[in-house]
């Protein structure tokens, strides 16, 4: 059953799909019995032309050149497409890669945007749990980082500024989200500005910051800032979960389920309750109370949420939550 192969690759089992994958992306249906690449239009090997070039879509024939690839685009088309849309879901429907750890006490970090805190003077992500652990530290307060022992910025925009500058000329993409989510917000005294938002956003998501792709889809899904395309919208969702963004798998699920493709929306749930979400989970358990997910489904889903929040949990953590809701770490 598909669903069963998604439960399987929640078991860490990505070396075998790994292994799958580049097996098919090797394919080519113009090679010969001998193994020799041979043009899908013209039929001329590589011993007798230049290197051959593999369709950049479906990966599956080679051409001469360019003039052979559009010769050939006709017969090819619809092949190519349906191939193009299965290597893509291969890709999508990968195993996201693990949490990222706290640079400190080593545990993964809380998916809640409160869990966890970016540090404009030294670019790292701290949990909640070792920020706090600073505060309590007497005569402390919260003025220094705990990493890098910087002074805490104070409050101004001009500072705040500088030190994303800083950050981004050594091209850190948290400092490009972090100046994209002020100016989509007017934040510090800075102007509103959408507009160079979404291009900051843009260039933190190419950098690897997932949420940069994610905040993308948000403005496009909702037409902030931008005309609403859920085109678009998707495929920056698709972007940020393939990169492990959990908020986005759980939204292209909800995009999914919404077309009636509940295959596909229990697939992007699965993958997102890793993260220790409640509102996946209850996604995956009215599934299961309509028929659209079994039982095993739903024993699976709880076992991985389960398991998620037993590796975020700590003492430390725990103490910050109860001080103060700015350092909520669990739903």
């Amino acid at each position: 059953m598909e669903v069963a192969i998604i439960m399987r690759t929640t078991q860490n089992n990505t070396a075998e799909i790994d292994g799958v994958c580049n097996m098919l992306h090797n394919i080519s249906t113009a090679d010969n019995e001998d193994g020799i690449s041979t043009c899908a239009n013209c039929g001329k090997g590589e011993e007798s032309s230049s290197v051959l070039k593999t369709c950049m879509s479906c990966k599956q024939v080679k051409y001469c050149n360019r003039e052979c690839q559009v010769a050939h685009r006709h017969q090819h088309k619809k092949e190519c497409k349906k191939r193009a849309k299965e290597l893509h879901d291969i890709e999508l429907f990968k195993q996201p890669p693990p949490a990222e750890d706290c640079p400190i006490c080593m545990l993964p970090l809380p998916g809640l945007d409160t869990g966890s805190k970016y540090m404009l003077c030294c670019g790292q992500t701290i949990c909640s749990g070792c920020l706090y652990a600073v505060v309590l530290r007497a005569g402390c307060g919260d003025k220094l980082c705990p990493f890098c022992r910087t002074i805490a910025i104070d409050g101004s925009w001009k500072q705040r500024f500088e030190r994303i500058t800083k950050r981004m000329k050594v091209n850190d993409a948290g400092a490009f989200y972090e100046l994209g989510c002020i100016y989509s917000e007017g934040e510090f005294g800075c102007q509103q500005d959408r507009g160079k938002a979404l291009d900051l956003w843009q260039k933190a998501g190419d950098l690897g910051f997932s949420m940069g792709y994610h905040n993308l889809g948000n403005a496009y899904y909702s037409g902030r800032g931008v005309e609403g395309d859920n085109k678009k919208a998707r495929h920056y969702y698709e972007l940020a979960a393939m990169a492990g963004n959990a908020n986005a798998r759980f939204n292209l699920g909800h995009m999914e389920e919404a077309r009636g493709n509940y295959d596909r929306a229990l697939k992007h749930y699965m993958l997102a309750v890793g993260d220790g979400r409640n509102d996946t989970l209850q996604a995956i358990r009215q599934f299961y109370e309509r028929g659209v997910a079994t039982k095993d489904d739903y024993a699976i889903a709880l076992r991985i949420h389960q398991a998620f929040l037993f590796d975020i949990k700590s003492a430390d953590r725990d103490k910050a939550a109860a001080a103060f809701d700015e350092y909520k770490y669990l739903e």
